[in-house]
């Protein structure tokens, strides 16, 4: 297939949001400079190592030259090549940053079973069952097993340490290590890990996430034949207006119909399964995190598209069902792996102040790594270790979400406010969605995966007749919201089926509050904090999806992920509420179909629906707020 330029961006975007080792040539002379380091300071092995059931994986060790030391091992699994192959070709980065390759490890890299180099069949988000079958039934988390011990007893000049990290699939793998783990597994760092799909990655609330999707599976997902060391090109796509081809794709069905033609298994599975059943349930890795042994430290991004409900999860489960206190939560403000690379200083148009990334990298990353695989002493790690957006500043908690600080709840009411007692509200606010003309997830031109959007200005949405807004008043003090957002919204539709996607946004005042001149740069902009979906179907069970009765108000109840943020004095708060976040969340048909895979053009009708804010149908929102 002849591949455009285009085409071939589809796939280096799809490989670099997953964070792969993969490098092209140098570009500069620090590159230039790392690479050489690394090819002079340590000499590179290559192995089949075999599983229990016989299967190999292929993997690359990189062994410091320095033997006056044994050296503890740091190791990567990842589906995503652990090229280049052949031991006279070396990576150009080695460890999470720098600092690492001269702190001296011995790297390990490890294509996972079924992919590239490795023999055996790759299966999505394996469940991790092979615990309760026993004798030579492999999974994912035996297979980390089976490796560590291999490692341990053949790398020379090994401490008997290892410590394991990755982001985003990768970081799902480090999570799976901890399972019933090697006594050898001394520290590990999951970092956006995958949870359990049908909230993360390619889900919101069961709302679907189709460019994400489309894009990441037409590579990833392609059959192979046996190890092989390349992967296959993307697609050769008409336009990168995202919006414009998504909407012209129509159904989701015409994904296979005009593109996939049924050769993207995991795709195919993905459409039969379209509520959260056995098979997703199967998938879910959280339920397996009991007993975490090795130290862990979580890492998230809070400006994240893809992972976050990962992170929070992953540390929300391990923390609460580990025996000891060795689980850290950290969460920077970060786009998709921007922790391990970029300056960190900004994410889109959020401006941040200083390098957050390799403040990271150099006061909490490298430090908890040599404290549990060299034995090095250093300053006690917090719990929980956060960035405050908004106020741009790193806090120290001992629990997250913390303890202290008072509740407080916001009533949805006419003229567009936000009220905080039960004072009349007036009936209800409306707006028509109209699958034809969605709102956009972006005032952007994009594929429709993007990262900047996460922090955008949304004046482009609230100026739209399909997005409700509410704001207060004009803060007369810092408020620092801290934890989920609890959100109650009475609504009712038309039709019988509805997404209901609402937004956070901090707005900025017009004028600089210190200078009282108008802002030119930042002023009245409405930064998106956070936001998060629910497909109305599943408004009372994951599993059990049913209609709306229509015109009949109902209580939707859903929560807007975790927030560190700060208000601050002079500006708004606001809610956005919209039915329709398009092409990231696929468009709802608004009439109830069984399977929105299967939903024919026919079924996308436009829909009257109403936000209740009236003494009977009181919408509201509730969050915790710091007292600083």
């Amino acid at each position: 297939m002849k591949t455009t330029s285009f085409g071939r961006l589809v796939v280096l975007l799809c490989l670099l949001m997953q964070i792969t080792f993969v490098q092209a040539a140098d570009t500069t002379e620090e590159d230039k400079k790392r690479a050489e380091y690394i090819r002079s300071h340590y000499a590179k092995y290559e192995y089949q190592i075999p599983m229990r059931d016989g299967v190999k994986l292929f993997t690359s060790v990189y062994m410091p030259y320095d033997k006056s030391k044994t050296w503890p091992m740091l190791m990567q699994r990842t589906p995503y090549r652990v090229a280049p192959y052949g031991v006279d070709k070396y990576k150009t980065k080695l460890g999470p940053s720098e600092v690492f390759e001269k702190e001296g490890f011995i790297f390990v890299f490890q294509d996972v079973r079924g992919k590239y180099m490795s023999e055996g069949e790759f299966i999505n988000m394996r469940p991790q069952d092979a615990y309760k079958k026993g004798g030579k039934a492999a999974d994912d988390a035996t297979d980390t097993y089976d490796t560590i011990d291999w490692l341990t007893k053949n790398i020379a000049n090994n401490n008997g340490n290892v410590g394991m990290w990755g982001t985003s699939y990768p970081g799902y793998y480090t999570s799976v290590g901890a399972i019933n783990s090697h006594k050898a597994l001394k520290a590990i760092s999951p970092q956006a890990p995958i949870a359990d799909w049908f909230f993360d990655d390619f889900h919101r609330n069961g709302a679907f996430v189709v460019p994400m999707a489309f894009i990441f599976f037409d590579t990833f997902d392609a059959p192979r034949e046996g190890p092989q060391a390349k992967g296959i090109e993307g697609r050769d796509l008409a336009t990168p207006d995202g919006y414009q081809f998504y909407r012209e794709l129509g159904p989701l069905s015409n994904v296979n119909t005009k593109y996939f033609k049924g050769e993207r298994p995991f795709w195919n599975e993905l459409t039969q399964h379209p509520n959260y059943d056995e098979y997703w349930q199967a998938r879910n890795v959280l339920q397996h995190f009991n007993n975490i042994k090795p130290a862990t430290l979580v890492v998230g991004g809070w400006y994240d598209t893809e992972d976050l409900y990962g992170p929070l999860s992953t540390y929300k489960t391990m923390s609460k069902n580990s025996k000891k206190d060795n689980v850290h939560l950290i969460m920077g403000p970060w786009y998709h792996g921007q922790w391990n690379r970029g300056e960190g200083d900004k994410m889109g148009e959020a401006q941040l102040g200083f390098d957050t990334s390799a403040w990271f990298q150099e006061h909490i990353l490298l430090p908890f790594f040599k404290q549990n695989l060299k034995d090095e002493k250093s300053a006690p790690l917090a719990t929980a270790t956060l960035f405050e957006t908004g106020a741009n500043r790193w806090r120290e908690f001992s629990s997250w979400p913390p303890k202290a600080g008072k509740d407080m709840v916001l009533y949805m009411g006419a003229d567009e406010k936000l009220l905080t007692n039960k004072e009349s509200r007036g009936g209800f606010s409306e707006y028509v969605s109209d699958p034809k003309k969605p709102v956009p997830h972006s005032a952007n031109i994009s594929r429709g995966w993007d990262k900047p959007y996460m922090a955008e200005d949304q004046r482009f949405a609230a100026r739209r007749p399909d997005v409700l807004v509410f704001n207060t008043e004009v803060a007369t003090e810092d408020q620092t919201i801290a934890g989920a957002i609890d959100l109650n919204l009475w609504v009712s539709t038309d039709q019988t089926a509805a997404d209901f996607i609402v937004k956070l946004v901090d707005v900025f005042p017009g004028k600089d509050v210190n200078t009282d001149k108008i802002d030119t740069e930042t002023g009245n902009r409405h930064e998106l904090v956070r936001w998060h979906a629910m497909r109305g179907r599943f408004r009372n069970s994951m599993s059990q999806p049913e209609p709306f009765e229509s015109n009949k108000p109902t209580l939707v109840k859903f929560e807007l992920l975790d927030v560190l943020h700060t208000i601050k004095r002079g500006h708004k708060l606001q809610i956005q509420v919209q039915s329709s976040m398009f092409p990231f969340i696929d468009m709802n048909p608004q009439k109830y179909v069984e399977n929105i895979f299967e939903a024919k053009t026919e079924d996308f009708v436009k829909a009257q629906h109403k936000l209740y804010h009236s003494e009977e149908f009181p919408s509201s929102i509730q969050f915790k707020v710091l007292e600083n």
